[in-house]
């Protein structure tokens, strides 16, 4: 491996120029992709921007170059990195869109031997080998610490230090002729063992929002209710994480959940408050920490007079074990919408995707929150191989009860994907149930598991889910009562938006 000295890093999305739309690559666990025009939004990817500040706190120069959310063409965004010439580019990358990573990355190599391009995210945490088979690629990062592993590998080809567990990288081996018929293959990568989640999060810097541009992503966002807006992680990702279906059990399994300590959550809300006059934020953590760790949150959002300033958003569990008298409290301290995965009504699907959650219970959680102020949003899924019609009518029925009753003011309806490197994944795999594994196909907007319901009747069940559950009376009279402000008729048009872009979407 050759040592240098490093100059510059780049961390960046390549426009990818496709007719399906804007893909949401950065902060989600499940790939979709969004509908150009008014409705185009950029979800702001903390762990990057943590990586790049923490490289930028060590004094390395930082670009960030994320031509989806600049809206540039692909050759615009080439040219700012012919132009900046950065000795490493780290990309994100996510199944749907890995294929075009690997030919962008191919280009670049093309025009420029000497760029060391980096990939990282859930889908080369699961299959590292592949994208050094496909493509030029010279790194991969697995696990979602790579803010950390960046670091180590820049420290690595600067400083020679030890590279950490989790690193994979391009080697000198070539191929080699036996003679002029027979050709041996010699793998030319290696790395350094299973990546591990010990990292401690209180250890990095406080984003640095100015050097990853964050009002690209401020302004147009459906989980936000006033803006600008924006986004943090205080926790690493879900204290369950368990679920088989999740992309990110791949990258933080529930056993290494770790948080930042509460003071710290509240120095950057303060932060944010001061410096950018940020009105609401979303902590996208897989789910918001709980506890005593909540507690404290709380009541240091309200004995810091922060409450009266932002709204909170968060990711929550219905099994988090939290009571009325915690969901008041947590409306006290300025929390307003609350995202619950639902995913099915079917008790047999939820234990099958370990889901860890009874239904019978669901609604009391959604009765707490309402009446503590929040705002529930619910995620759905249909398309699971074992379920029938009946079993996704039911889904359908216990939404809109729930819409009927008040008792959520927000969904979003998707088909299952079984993401490489998920127990659901490796369950179709071995059970002969996968469609197809041109990943170009695993985008949420058509099912790639053989299951006993027709395509059509799946996509049919995901406008079903739209239409039967936000048009009811109750819905609209909420959603009426919205228009008393500025704040509320902008997030009112934009989720009407939103609902005709998803019966666009599963057309």
């Amino acid at each position: 491996m050759l040592y240098y000295k490093l100059v510059k890093i780049a961390i960046g999305y390549p426009p990818l120029g496709n007719a399906k739309g804007i893909p949401q690559i950065g902060q989600n666990r499940q790939f979709q992709w969004t509908v150009p025009g008014p409705l185009a939004y950029f979800i702001y990817p903390v762990v990057p921007a943590s990586a790049a500040t923490l490289l930028k706190s060590k004094g390395h120069e930082i670009v960030w170059l994320d031509g989806l959310a600049e809206k540039w063409s692909y050759e615009k965004w080439r040219e700012q990195i012919k132009k900046e010439k950065p000795d490493l580019l780290m990309i994100e990358t996510k199944t749907p869109v890995i294929k075009k990573h690997w030919k962008i990355i191919d280009k670049l190599k093309t025009k420029n031997q000497k760029l060391k391009i980096i990939l990282v995210g859930d889908h080369v945490t699961a299959l590292p080998k592949e994208s050094f088979e496909k493509s030029k690629v010279d790194y991969i990062l697995a696990g979602g610490d790579y803010d950390f592993l960046l670091l180590n590998l820049v420290n690595h080809l600067t400083k020679k230090e030890k590279l950490e567990p989790g690193i994979w990288y391009r080697t000198n081996a070539k191929c080699k002729m036996q003679n002029a018929k027979l050709q041996f293959k010699i793998k030319n990568y290696s790395n350094t063992g299973k990546f591990k989640l010990n990292h401690d999060l209180n250890e990095l810097p406080m984003i640095d929002r100015d050097l990853t541009k964050w009002r690209l992503y401020a302004y147009k966002n459906s989980n936000f209710y006033r803006a600008p807006g924006t986004y943090t992680m205080f926790s690493r990702d879900c204290w369950w994480g368990k679920c088989s279906f999740c992309s990110w059990t791949t990258l933080f399994p529930g056993s290494c959940y770790r948080v930042i300590k509460p003071e710290k959550a509240l120095d950057e809300i303060g932060h944010l408050i001061e410096n950018y006059k940020v009105r609401e934020i979303m902590d996208d953590s897989g789910t918001f920490p709980v506890g005593d760790w909540l507690k404290k949150f709380c009541q240091g959002m309200i004995q810091r007079g922060y409450h009266q300033k932002v709204r909170i958003n968060c990711n929550m569990r219905f099994n988090a074990g939290l009571d009325e008298k915690d969901y008041q409290l947590m409306g006290r301290a300025g929390f307003r919408f609350i995202l619950y995965g639902l995913e099915s009504a079917s008790q047999k699907t939820l234990d099958r995707i370990n889901k860890n959650l009874k239904i019978k219970k669901v609604e009391q959680v959604l009765k707490w929150a309402k009446k503590a102020g929040l705002m529930p949003h619910l995620t759905i899924m249909v398309g699971f191989p074992w379920e029938d019609e009946k079993d996704i009518q039911k889904t359908i029925a216990l939404a809109e009860k729930f819409f009927k009753k008040g008792l959520a003011d927000s969904m979003q309806a998707t088909l299952i994907i079984p993401y490489p490197g998920t127990p659901l994944f490796e369950y179709c795999e071995k059970e002969g149930l996968l469609k197809t594994k041109d990943w170009n196909n695993y985008d949420m907007r058509q099912p790639v598991m053989k299951t006993a319901v027709s395509e059509e009747k799946l996509l049919a069940a995901v406008r079903n889910l739209y239409s039967r559950s936000i048009w009811t009376p109750r819905f609209i009279l909420n959603t009426f009562s919205q228009l008393k402000s500025l704040d509320g008729m902008k997030y009112v048009g934009f989720q009407v938006l939103k609902y005709f872009g998803k019966l666009w979407e599963f057309k």
